[in-house]
């Protein structure tokens, strides 16, 4: 299996830190290996010091739960299959947008998560580095738009 390697994750934190100047943002931006394992960090001048524990929970939530992370926000709705979810691994568990797998050859070989505007604007930013990911591999795998399956680690457009 392929892995995430560490100039992979720095190019990746560059992307993700390029869209978000463009969009006017100070984010923080944290890219984890398949084992949810931090790999590489960014946080960008006057970002919030909270993003910082969030960026890395939404990567590490997205590898361990082998899902974009508004897939999450959706199934723990009160109702919904996953309520509560949130509650469990000591609330490391993130519900909000921004947290994506990072997928090769057809496996997560990591995650990244983007803190510092609203869920839709950090789900674009980590979007612009999953698309690099997959402009440098020529691979298309999981998909930023959110579509895995709730429970299931298939990706599909």
């Amino acid at each position: 299996m392929v892995k995430l390697s560490l100039e992979t994750a720095k190019q990746l934190l560059a992307v993700a830190e390029q869209k978000s100047r463009q969009m006017g943002l100070s984010s923080n931006i944290a890219i984890v290996d398949d084992g949810a394992n931090l790999i590489a960090f960014l946080r960008m001048d006057n970002a919030r010091i909270a993003g910082i524990e969030i960026s890395k929970n939404k990567a590490w939530t997205s590898v361990s739960m082998q899902m974009p992370t508004v897939n999450l926000a959706r199934a723990a709705l009160p109702g919904g299959p996953s309520f509560g979810i949130n509650t469990t691994n000591y609330g490391k568990i993130v519900i909000l947008g921004g947290g994506i797998p990072l997928v090769r050859e057809g496996h997560i070989v990591g995650g990244i998560g983007v803190s510092g505007g609203s869920s839709a604007q950090d789900i674009e930013i980590a979007s612009a580095a999953v698309q690099a990911l997959e402009m440098m591999t020529g691979y298309s795998g999981a998909h930023a738009n959110g579509h895995a399956r709730t429970g299931s680690s298939s990706y599909y457009r």
